[in-house]
């Protein structure tokens, strides 16, 4: 068993029900109003917070928006190369035949991987740099060789 019972603990470590429960909110919280009370502080708190986050991810979008809209203005074939779609499992036909040649294991950190997103072999970028320096022989693996 994960967590044998005993006597101190009862069945689970973590407990389903204890008889002081409503004892000890009654001791907490005195009334039913005071109770109510701080419910929707809770609930205005955390609508500010949600206001907030959403406000944020608005001005987010917004600077996008104007991002996109100068861009398109400045450079059009840039603006469509920006935004369009890519099929992540559509393979030319050079990727095909070298996933002939590929592993297993190869073929599918090839298949995991989602285009155009930072690849995950890569050291993260840090503040200091790795005592090895940049790996300069490294190729990924979606590329033909």
């Amino acid at each position: 068993m994960l967590y044998p019972p005993n006597i101190r603990s009862g069945p689970s470590p973590t407990g389903t029900w204890r008889p002081d429960v409503a004892r000890a909110l009654q001791r907490a919280i005195p009334s039913v109003q005071a109770h109510n009370t701080v419910e929707r502080a809770w609930k205005l708190y955390q609508r500010h917070l949600r206001k907030k986050r959403d406000e944020e991810l608005q001005r987010k979008f917004e600077c996008m928006r104007r991002a996109m809209q100068e861009l398109e203005e400045i450079d059009p074939a840039l603006f469509r190369e920006a935004n369009r779609r890519e099929d992540p499992r559509a393979r030319s036909a050079a990727e095909v035949e070298m996933l002939k040649t590929c592993s297993n294991a190869e073929k599918r950190a090839i298949e995991s991987r989602v285009r155009g997103l930072f690849p995950r072999e890569v050291k993260v970028p840090t503040d200091t740099p790795s005592k090895e320096g940049w790996p300069h022989e490294w190729k990924p693996f979606n590329r033909p060789l």
